[in-house]
């Protein structure tokens, strides 16, 4: 037992490197792991008695465990069991192939990420390009949602901004999971957006299999109160105006309610803007045959640099104004309780109305629809135009700068000439024929709220008060 054994330098140092991974796997990480584990717990318990609704266990669940917790669903399973009978294969190949779907939706929400950096990225990013006003907000109606309810704010979509925005002023009430469409998968801002909370969904997608994997998620996360934030148009709007409903989201969403169990409450939400960042590429997109969304990563790139440069060089300028607005909420329950069968399509024209009726009326969407109707108009005829305009929409936030509508038609004057969107002839502005599909694009945003009756009246009606804020 005392004897010496000699051992070739290698051998020994191979043994020293094994005995050091075994002590280090063994009792090394679990105690670090153990450590960092409890501090990120006592954080999030400070950071959930700050939130209006709490980060639910569900969404701080380690992405593996999910991701076995859904493939082995009895729902799941089923499905796995049809789509096998269905195609003739094995069923460890559907197996395969519901757990590859598993992999893609499921995200990896980090509280470090949400909360330590990305909001205030956000913050950072949105007051940079515009200046972000906050329109209509139901307070007492939010702040009466039943605490064990649900929450799903559900919005127009108008732009990619939308996701930056919408995070950051909703950051004290809630860490919201959005669902995100197939452009984000692209590394690495797909471990980013995973790392925020958003689950990945193929909006075309007809796999039957794909559809119940996707389906039974949103059950799970429903079921767990996990606040989540859907676009229900199903994509950007590519003319500027709100879109019809599709039904994808919303009929797992109320297929996944228990009425007995847990409300689902809809919060409609409403974002505007002077300038949309997307917005030619849109309005290219409208006009082209295939309808299709072509934003390379190279074009984005180079608008990218060039803001960028405008910065360095001091010639860059916000881009107006950008609002949101957050409405009524509505309950699924009570919802439904009025009506029988299946209530997802009037559910949906129902949020979409609300979300219409609350779209941010800002300088640059209502000088557009004033001289889209009118044709060349001066300064002053332009100020009664938006006076009058205002006094048609009770019900949206109508964002009136330094409590100026003077000020306001300059904004939106402004924001139009620097664009070449419209020309200055004599006293009088008129639109350029070359920028008459951007006119008509921000004009779109709020054409649902501006009946013809909204210009007759007398030249000296008087406008509604500005909200506070410039």
């Amino acid at each position: 037992m005392t004897s010496t054994v000699e051992l070739p330098l290698w051998l020994f140092v191979l043994i020293l490197l094994f005995a050091a991974v075994t002590f280090a796997s063994h009792f090394l990480f679990p105690s670090v792991r153990w450590f960092v584990r409890r501090r990120l717990e006592r954080a999030v318990d400070r950071l959930n008695r700050r939130l209006e609704r709490p980060i639910q266990p569900f969404k701080l669940a380690r992405r593996h465990d999910m991701i076995q917790r859904l493939v082995y669903n009895p729902a799941v399973s089923q499905a796995i069991v049809d789509h096998a009978s269905a195609e003739g294969i094995p069923e460890n190949v559907a197996f395969e192939q519901a757990k590859r779907y598993a992999r893609e939706i499921v995200p990896s929400f980090s509280t470090l990420a949400y909360y330590g950096f990305a909001i205030r990225i956000a913050r950072f990013l949105g007051n940079s390009l515009y200046r972000v006003r906050l329109g209509n907000l139901d307070e007492d109606g939010i702040k009466s949602i039943d605490p064990h309810a649900t929450v799903v704010f559900v919005m127009n979509h108008r732009s990619n901004m939308d996701y930056v925005l919408v995070t950051y002023l909703a950051a004290q009430r809630a860490a919201l999971s959005y669902a995100v469409g197939e452009w984000a998968q692209v590394w690495p801002l797909s471990r980013l957006i995973r790392a925020m909370g958003a689950y990945f969904i193929r909006r075309k997608s007809r796999n039957e299999l794909y559809r119940r994997v996707l389906a039974c998620y949103i059950r799970l996360a429903t079921g767990a109160g996990v606040t989540q934030a859907i676009f229900p148009e199903g994509g950007l709007s590519l003319s500027g105006e709100l879109m019809p409903p599709r039904m994808g989201l919303l009929k797992y969403l109320t297929d996944a309610a228990d009425p007995a169990e847990r409300d689902i409450v809809f919060v409609p939400v409403a974002l505007n803007y002077d300038r949309v960042l997307e917005d030619s590429i849109l309005i290219a997109a409208d006009q082209g045959r295939e309808r299709r969304f072509n934003a390379r990563i190279g074009l984005v790139g180079r608008r990218i640099l060039h803001q960028f440069w405008l910065r360095i060089t001091g010639r860059f300028h916000r881009f107006g104004y950008a609002a949101v607005s957050f409405g009524h909420p509505v309950s699924l329950r009570a919802f439904r309780a009025r009506r029988s069968g299946d209530i997802t399509t009037p559910l949906a024209g129902f949020l979409m109305q609300r979300i219409g009726e609350i779209v941010p009326v800002l300088p640059v969407p209502l000088v557009s629809w004033l001289l889209l109707n009118h044709g060349a108009m001066t300064r002053a005829e332009i100020v009664e135009g938006m006076d009058r305009a205002a006094l048609s929409v009770p019900h949206a936030h109508v964002h009136v700068p330094r409590h100026d509508r003077d000020y306001a038609a300059e904004v939106g004057l402004r924001n139009l000439a620097e664009r070449g969107m419209i020309e200055q002839v004599g006293d009088r502005f008129a639109p350029c024929e070359s920028g008459m599909a951007l006119l008509r694009f921000y004009a779109n945003s709020i054409r649902h709220l501006m009946p013809p009756a909204a210009l007759a009246g007398s030249a000296g009606a008087k406008g509604v008060s500005a909200p506070a804020g410039s």
